[in-house]
């Protein structure tokens, strides 16, 4: 079995008028949201083999984020340079190449990309998958670059406003 997450960064800052795109870092809010998301993976006993992430400061600080709280270690996220303006293909690449060894991906970046994406899995497409979502699909297969073929299961598709709703509606 292998498990696939793929990861919208958290929301980010369009204050520094003098940042690069790349250099955007997140908003206090951003954080705030991801953290919603982390203790809904936690509750889910999430645990993570291997985390891909872009190289803009606001997909990487949501990866460390997420790991940091999955125990994950930060100096263990692999930086891709090609996330940050990718293609479907150069997502799926990153799936193909992942060892079988590795049984959980997750994999952070940007939309519009991340939504093709994730929606390349879903029966139910998304519009946009927001910020700080995730959609969390398993695959029966024990080979990263057989998962196009293998029967899939959408275990979840979550974003921070979802986990919100979800508490609110269990308090009452």
């Amino acid at each position: 079995m292998k498990t696939l997450y793929i990861v919208r960064h958290a929301k980010s800052s369009w204050d520094h008028l003098g940042l690069a795109d790349h250099e955007r870092p997140l908003l206090p809010k951003g954080v705030n949201r991801t953290k919603l998301i982390t203790d809904y993976l936690l509750e889910r006993n999430t645990k993570i083999d291997l985390i891909i992430t872009s190289h803009a400061v606001r997909a990487l600080e949501t990866a460390k984020i997420i790991a940091n709280a999955l125990h994950y270690p930060e100096d263990k996220i692999q930086i891709s340079t090609d996330i940050y303006h990718s293609d479907f293909d150069s997502l799926l690449n990153h799936l193909f190449e992942t060892p079988d060894d590795i049984e959980s991906l997750m994999m952070a970046g940007h939309n519009p990309t991340f939504t093709y994406f994730a929606n390349y899995f879903l029966k139910d497409k998304l519009d946009w998958l927001p910020t700080s979502g995730v959609v969390c699909v398993e695959f029966k297969t024990d080979k990263w670059e057989n998962v196009m073929e293998a029967k899939k299961r959408v275990k979840f598709v979550i974003s921070p406003k979802m986990v919100k709703d979800q508490k609110t509606k269990n308090r009452r």
